[in-house]
């Protein structure tokens, strides 16, 4: 039966760490001989701060990538609007330049 610590911990214990490996590995850490236990558990440790930092940079990247993407968009809809916009005001001047003006009348009470 597992240990609680070991449901919680990602790393094995020394006892779960000894049992993985071949008897004369475990002979010499018998001896107490086992300067390579330390070092794996440390690369394990580094191996997981590092994925973790890479998965952060990778959604920090992705975040700016995204943020560049609708600037884009969003310059492109700017261009169109001023495009339409232009479009609109000289259709404007044509329309009043073209339009009949209203005849004055000398009278200048209201009816």
């Amino acid at each position: 039966m597992p240990s609680t610590n070991s449901v919680l911990s990602p790393l094995p214990t020394r006892s779960e760490y000894l049992s993985t490996l071949p008897l004369w590995r475990r002979c010499l850490a018998m001896l107490n001989w086992r300067p390579v236990y330390a070092i794996e558990q440390q690369t394990r440790l580094h191996e997981i701060s590092s994925l973790a930092s890479e998965k952060l940079m990778l959604a920090s990247e992705k975040r700016l990538l995204d943020s560049e993407r609708r600037t884009r968009q969003l310059e492109s809809e700017i261009a169109l609007l001023k495009e339409s916009n232009a479009r609109i005001a000289r259709y404007e001047r044509e329309l009043f330049s073209c339009s009949n003006p209203v005849p004055s009348t000398d009278d200048s009470s209201p009816s």
